[in-house]
C-alpha cells in the first residue's frame, strides 16, 4: 500500500492525501483537528502530505522529517510562483 500511495503522490498530492485518509489512519494521527488537514489539502497539499507521512505519534516530527516537510513547503511555494509566472505571460 505505501508504494501505491507514493505512486499516486507523484501524480497528485491531493489524491495521495485522499487515499491516506480513506484507507489508513495517518491523517487522524497527524492532525488533531480535521480543519487543519482540510485547509492543508486545499492550500498546501505537498506540505500536508509530507507532514502526514513524517509524523510519529507521541514524538511528533524530528530530525530528517523537518527537512521533508520544508521540502514539501518549498514545492508548494514554487508551484504557486510558477503558476503566477505562467499567467503573467
Amino acid at each position: 500500500m505505501p508504494c501505491l500511495i507514493a505512486l499516486f503522490a507523484l501524480i497528485s498530492p491531493r489524491l495521495a492525501i485522499f487515499l491516506l485518509w480513506l484507507f489508513t489512519d495517518r491523517m487522524t494521527l497527524a492532525f488533531t483537528s480535521g480543519w487543519v488537514g482540510l485547509i492543508g489539502f486545499f492550500f498546501l497539499p505537498w506540505t500536508t502530505l509530507a507532514w502526514t507521512l513524517c509524523y510519529a505519534p507521541f514524538v511528533g516530527i524530528g530530525g530528517f522529517g523537518w527537512f521533508i516537510v520544508l521540502f514539501g513547503f518549498f514545492l508548494d511555494i514554487s508551484s504557486y510562483a510558477s503558476s503566477k509566472n505562467l499567467n503573467r505571460n
